[in-house]
C-alpha cells in the first residue's frame, strides 16, 4: 500500500511516498481502508522528532474511511461502516489531564497517512453523517483539541467574551465555530486583513491586527477566556488583555516555548492559566454530538492528492491556510 512516510533526512527533506506493507487484522481490530487525512501542525513537527536513521515512519493522526474488515473478536463494527479514526491512544474517560501512556496517533507508531490502517475498534467513531469525506477526514485532532479547550477547561458559556489571537488554524476555526454556537462574544486577531474578514464571515463579533495595541482596540471589552496557541510572540499581551479574574487556555506554541511573566502582576489579577494537549475518547464522542446538533462542519482550506504531500506541508509550513487542508486517498 502507498503511505506518506518519513526516513532517511531531518525535516521536509525526510518526507516521500513509500510502499508499505498492508496491516492485517486480528482480535479487536478492524482495517480502514482510507477515504481521506488531515494534516497538522503536529506532522510537521514529527518530521524533526522522528530520528532520520530509524525506520519509515507513516505520519498523520487524522482519518476517516471504510471498515474493509474486522478482527475475530470485533461485534459493535462491520464491513462497509463509515468511520473517522480517533487520534489519540490510551485516553478513554475525560480527566483532568491524560492518564500515562497517552499517545497521539503518528509517533512513536504508524499513523494515518495510508491507503490503509489497521486500529483498535475502539478507536474509531462512526463519521457524522453531515460531512462529506473531506470534512470528515480533517475533523478529529483539531475539533477534539478545540472542544476540550474551549468547553472542558476554558468552561465557556453563552454569557462570555472569548478571543482568538492568531485565527486561521485548525482549532482556532473549530473553536470560533464552536463559541458561535453556544451564543458568546467573539474577538479574533491576524497578521492577515484577508484571514480577519474571514473569520468575520464566520461570525466573529471584532477582529484585529495581531500586531496592533489590543487594549487601546478593545476598549469597553471584557475578554474572559482566551484561548492561547502562539507561544512567546502574544503571550504577554494575552495576560494584559484578560479581565482580572479570567482564564488564558493553551494548547501550542508557534513560536518560542519559553515565555517570561511578571508574577507579582499575574497573581495581583488573580488570572487562571490552563494547558490543554487534545482530548479524550469520551469527549471525542462529545464532541462529534455537539457538531451534530449545531450542524458545525470544518472551515476546509484546500485538500491536496497524496502525490503532492511537499506542497502540502510547506502550505502548512508557511501558515497560508485558513481552516484544515488534508490529503485525499
Amino acid at each position: 500500500m502507498r503511505a506518506i512516510v518519513h526516513e532517511g533526512k531531518n525535516g521536509l527533506e525526510g518526507l516521500s511516498i513509500k510502499d508499505m506493507k498492508k496491516p492485517e487484522v486480528r482480535g479487536n481490530q478492524v482495517l480502514v481502508r482510507m477515504k481521506t487525512f488531515g494534516l497538522n501542525r503536529r506532522d510537521l513537527a514529527v518530521t524533526t522528532l522522528h530520528d532520520s536513521d530509524a525506520e519509515a515512519l507513516i505520519l498523520g493522526s487524522d482519518g476517516a474511511g471504510v471498515i474493509e474488515s474486522v478482527g475475530e473478536s470485533v461485534s459493535q463494527w462491520k464491513v462497509g461502516d463509515e468511520v473517522v479514526l480517533n487520534p489519540g491512544s490510551g485516553w478513554k474517560h475525560k480527566s483532568e489531564a491524560p492518564p500515562e501512556g497517552f499517545e497521539i496517533v503518528g509517533l512513536p507508531d504508524h499513523g494515518t497517512f495510508s491507503e490503509f490502517v489497521a486500529v483498535d475498534s475502539e478507536h474509531v467513531e462512526r463519521k457524522p453523517t453531515h460531512l462529506t469525506w473531506e470534512e470528515a477526514g480533517v475533523l478529529s485532532l483539531a475539533a477534539l483539541t478545540a472542544y476540550r479547550a474551549v468547553f472542558t477547561r476554558g468552561k465557556l458559556t453563552k454569557d462570555d467574551t472569548i478571543m482568538l489571537p492568531g485565527i486561521g488554524s485548525g482549532v482556532l476555526t473549530f473553536a470560533l465555530k464552536y463559541a458561535k454556537a453556544v451564543g458568546a462574544r467573539v474577538i479574533v486577531t491576524s497578521r492577515s486583513e484577508e484571514k480577519l474578514e474571514q473569520a468575520k464571515q464566520l461570525g466573529a463579533d471584532v477582529a484585529v491586527q495581531t500586531e496592533a495595541d489590543w487594549n487601546e482596540e478593545l476598549k469597553g471589552e471584557d475578554v474572559d477566556l482566551l484561548i492561547e496557541s502562539i507561544g512567546a510572540a502574544t503571550f504577554n499581551k494575552s495576560l494584559d488583555i484578560i479581565r482580572k479574574g479570567g482564564t488564558v487556555v493553551t494548547f501550542g506554541a508557534t513560536t518560542d516555548d519559553e515565555v517570561k511573566i511578571n508574577i507579582r502582576k499575574f497573581f495581583y489579577g488573580q488570572y487562571n492559566l490552563l494547558g490543554t494537549t487534545m482530548g479524550s475518547a469520551e469527549e471525542l464522542r462529545e464532541m462529534i454530538s455537539f457538531i451534530e446538533e449545531h450542524n458545525i462542519k470544518p472551515e476546509v482550506d484546500q485538500m491536496f492528492a497524496m502525490d503532492d504531500y511537499q506542497q502540502a506541508f510547506e502550505y502548512l509550513r508557511d501558515t497560508k491556510n485558513f481552516g484544515k487542508i488534508g490529503f485525499t486517498v
